[in-house]
């Protein structure tokens, strides 16, 4: 039986540190690997980084930063990756080596500023187990927790902090500030700014995404569905099982490579799978409620949030990997049960310009709130 932590954490979190070379200028950065638990307070591990000024400094500001998405296994983690302690590098630009986006946008002008930013890779990724994607308390639960293992470091880390997240990221940025006040502890979060957030009670409200999994008929290969699926799943053990939502050809193709592909590579082997041997999901209508009753347990918008929100919402393609209806949709959502919402839109980017265009903004409102 999983051990419950939930609540636990006034004894120490931080189970390993080292310290990493960056190339940021004045800045020191840590490699952690740090306790946490998931939504139902099973306990976790999860690695990330911590990094900081190199000067002294006495009660700095913290900020969480909650990544994207990656994929659902230890190929798809951040921390892991070649200079892991840099600005945000992405799989799509123009001469890339890497298979995944990682690093923090903004980094050095939040070291500049006197910040401590810490970025959890999220448990699963670079830990036991799948990875629970898109399940925003468990991401949320992470990113929190990250600060509490920052504060064991000698790096000066204030108890106030806030929180910046992107696409799934931005799902997790908006549930941390919905937390039990155990997972907190001693800390006060001051805002989350969630960049282009991805909340799946929300998408699953809208047309495209409700009105496929309601359907009998095989959907055709999707990797962020697919890996939203296992997320759910590995969440919700006891009532969520992927043979009602995947053919036995999606199951192999799960099995074989949810570890070692990250994202990309995956949608692939699923795409080229689905061409050659036929659907690799399914869905069992039957089942079907028992998965939006997950959904809607994991997903942010389940109560007022304790702290302002900044939603920061690219605009130029409508249909991008976060959908403007799953934007709009949060906001509205998280607005109707007494949220403090504020919306920034940047028309003239889409879903991976955004952090670069949006995070000094991200910065400036932040530092407002402390």
């Amino acid at each position: 039986m999983a051990q419950d932590v939930h609540g636990d954490l006034m004894g120490s979190v931080l189970l390993h540190h080292e310290k990493i070379e960056t190339s940021l200028t004045g800045a020191r950065a840590y490699r952690v690997r740090y306790r946490s638990h998931d939504l139902h307070g099973a306990a976790t591990e999860s690695t990330g980084l911590v990094v900081a000024p190199a000067s002294p400094g006495t009660d700095r500001r913290v900020m969480s930063w909650a990544h994207g998405t990656t994929g659902i296994g230890d190929a798809a983690c951040p921390s892991a990756q070649p200079d892991p302690a840099r600005e945000l590098t992405l799989y799509f630009a123009p001469g890339s080596t890497t298979q995944i986006d990682y690093g923090v946008p903004g980094l050095q002008r939040w070291i500049d500023d006197d910040w401590v930013v810490v970025a959890t890779d999220y448990q699963g990724l670079g830990t036991p187990g799948v990875h629970q994607y898109t399940v925003n308390r468990t991401n949320a639960i992470d990113a929190v927790t990250a600060v509490h293992a920052a504060r064991e470091l000698p790096v000066d880390a204030g108890r106030r902090f806030g929180v910046v997240g992107w696409s799934q990221g931005g799902g997790a940025a908006a549930a941390t500030v919905e937390l039990d006040a155990d997972d907190y502890g001693d800390l006060e979060i001051v805002g989350a700014a969630a960049m282009s957030p991805g909340v799946p009670v929300v998408g699953l409200r809208q047309p495209g995404l409700g009105t496929a999994l309601g359907s009998a008929a095989p959907l055709p290969p999707d990797g962020h569905l697919f890996m939203i699926l296992a997320g759910m799943a590995a969440a919700f053990p006891d009532t969520l099982s992927l043979d009602d939502v995947l053919t036995p050809v999606g199951r192999r193709v799960l099995d074989a490579g949810w570890n070692t592909q990250p994202t990309h590579h995956l949608n692939d082997s699923l795409a080229r799978a689905f061409r050659h041997e036929g659907p690799v999901m399914g869905v069992d209508r039957s089942a079907f409620p028992a998965w939006v009753t997950a959904f809607t347990e994991a997903s942010a918008t389940r109560r007022t949030p304790v702290a302002p929100v900044l939603v920061l919402r690219d605009a130029q393609d409508d249909n991008g990997p976060c959908p403007t209806t799953w934007q709009v949709g949060y906001i509205e959502a998280a607005r109707a049960i007494g949220g403090d919402v504020t919306e920034k839109v940047y028309p003239d980017d889409d879903h991976f310009s955004l952090p670069g265009s949006s995070v000094d903004h991200a910065r400036e409102w932040l530092a407002a709130q402390f």
